[in-house]
């Protein structure tokens, strides 16, 4: 089973964590700050984190940058409701998702779910194979790799799954909620900023000027595409 590292210097958090992880029948790991986070991740082959913001010696968006120089494995932050400006800072470091404090233990399993059967599928190569090209830009989906003008680009699982639906539908426009619905199989409540955030990594990566993108385009009003 998916092994799950749980980081957050409340230790009543991570015991409830536990509990409901151990129900689903995954396993854990427990971490209380960012650095004993690292440490195990490096000892042991960890499938998802569930990662805390604020917390001493080193805070979560802090691990997280230095998670994402070595791993793309995902990571699914655990925030206050007062910490708005630090989820879209966590999504602008590399984070694929975030719930937020007190969580519905429903939902939390859910994100938990659907994190990990992308980052299997991508790791496995379960999901249908295909190559998709557009101009500099390559998608093999059966190895999946994504290369610019031959050179190898790493994306976050989530990256990747939102190149690959607009690689499948190049083009056509998607609103913000659209794009959020169709790639993360749900409803797209607060989508436009976890959108654009995402948006602008992908641009970061592929794009030779970020801010002039010949591949992924805003429309104004309207959403973004992939150009043809």
């Amino acid at each position: 089973m998916p092994t799950i590292l749980i980081c957050d210097d409340e230790r009543d958090i991570v015991s409830a964590l536990e509990i409901y992880l151990h129900a689903e029948g995954y396993e854990t790991a427990a971490a209380y700050n960012g650095r004993e986070a690292l440490t195990l991740l490096h000892r042991q082959e960890i499938h998802l984190v569930l990662l805390d913001i604020m917390m001493p010696e080193l805070d979560g968006i802090s691990a997280l940058a230095m998670i994402r120089q070595e791993s793309n494995v995902p990571v699914i932050l655990l925030t206050a409701k007062s910490e708005d400006s630090d989820k879209v800072l966590g999504l602008n470091v590399g984070a694929d998702d975030y719930v937020t404090k007190p969580f519905n233990p429903v939902e939390l399993i859910a994100r938990v779910r659907s994190q990990l059967r992308r980052y299997l599928q991508l790791g496995g190569g379960t999901v249908q194979s295909g190559t998709i090209q557009l101009g500099a830009i390559e998608l093999d989906d059966k190895r999946k790799a994504v290369t610019r003008d031959g050179e190898p680009v790493s994306l976050t699982p989530r990256e990747y799954d939102i190149l690959k639906f607009l690689l499948q539908h190049p083009g056509e426009v998607f609103s913000p909620g659209e794009l959020y619905r169709r790639v993360w199989n749900e409803e797209p409540y607060g989508a436009e900023s976890t959108v654009a955030v995402h948006i602008r990594h992908l641009r970061e990566k592929l794009e030779i000027t970020p801010a002039q993108p010949r591949y992924i385009k805003a429309v104004w009003g309207q959403g973004y595409k992939i150009e043809e």
